[in-house]
């Protein structure tokens, strides 16, 4: 795991969608982080010998149902969008507190390299699209053994505010108008033939197969002053599935709910409580 630097942003890059969604919770203070660095997503390399057919669609922006009155607003263009992007986030947030959060460019690349990256074993810090929480990592000992701390949860308080006064409707709305741009950066990203709604999902999906803890999990500190997860098994999650734990039980269950809710927008269908435990692979590229 890396280093107590911040690793992620996921709630309100999910894009925000998860990405408000993400970015809340996965903006923890990395002292839980990978033993290496954390890598910046490689594009896709080209071939020139020769070129492959385009992946098929399975989830095309057009079956996403968003408010019934839709933006009809014209796009700005990817690299001038920071400012507008603010704005309307900020609106569908209700207040400031969304803006003081966001890192205030490349927002929209920054978000989708980021959930991009969530289903793998570390995200890079400079991709992240929102400011880390203040204050560092705490433990507690609990029955002889070193777990997170309580305490820990009072840094995502900002970030659950945000999650929580987001519609999940009127989000994905917005998801929808700007979704060009979305789809431009995740191009620019190295996918030439990738459908980032599609790497969406899957991204929700590998966050809602994330375990739910009964009790605080034991940490090892195998060279301190850094920590991992003395259960293998948890050690090898997804970095985006370990921020999610890092939230606490009551933050995971709600980005859970609001990922659901979300997901099912994006679709046009609920995703059935049996599909929604089950394990969910990992993606290391498109």
């Amino acid at each position: 795991m890396g280093r107590q630097s911040s690793v992620g942003s996921w709630v309100a890059a999910v894009v925000v969608v998860v990405a408000v969604v993400v970015a809340g919770v996965y903006m923890a203070r990395k002292a839980l982080h990978e033993s290496a660095p954390a890598p910046v997503p490689a594009p896709a390399a080209a071939s020139t010998a020769s070129v492959a057919p385009a992946p098929a669609i399975r989830h095309p922006i057009a079956q996403a149902s968003g408010p019934a009155q839709a933006s009809t607003a014209a796009l700005p263009s990817l690299e001038n969008s920071d400012a507008s992007v603010t704005d309307t986030l900020a609106a569908l947030a209700g207040g400031s507190e969304l803006r003081s959060l966001l890192v205030s460019t490349q927002i929209i690349p920054n978000m989708v390299a980021t959930i991009d990256a969530l289903p793998r074993r570390a995200v890079a810090q400079r991709i992240l699209p929102l400011h880390t929480p203040k204050g560092g990592f705490l433990t507690a000992s609990v029955d002889g053994k070193t777990v997170m701390s309580d305490a820990n949860v009072a840094r995502y308080a900002p970030y659950m505010r945000v999650v929580k006064s987001v519609d999940p409707r009127a989000l994905v709305g917005w998801y929808v108008h700007y979704y060009p741009l979305f789809q431009q950066a995740y191009v620019q990203l190295g996918y030439p033939k990738g459908y980032f709604n599609d790497r969406l999902i899957a991204v929700i999906d590998n966050l809602l197969a994330a375990p739910d803890l009964a009790r605080p999990a034991a940490l090892a500190q195998p060279k301190p002053p850094y920590y991992v997860y003395a259960d293998p098994a948890l050690e090898s999650l997804s970095a985006g599935q370990k921020m999610l734990l890092r939230a606490g039980p009551a933050n995971e269950a709600a980005l859970k709910a609001k990922l659901r809710t979300i997901r099912a927008q994006l679709v046009g269908a609920t995703l059935p409580a049996a599909a929604a435990s089950a394990p969910a692979s990992s993606r290391t590229g498109q």
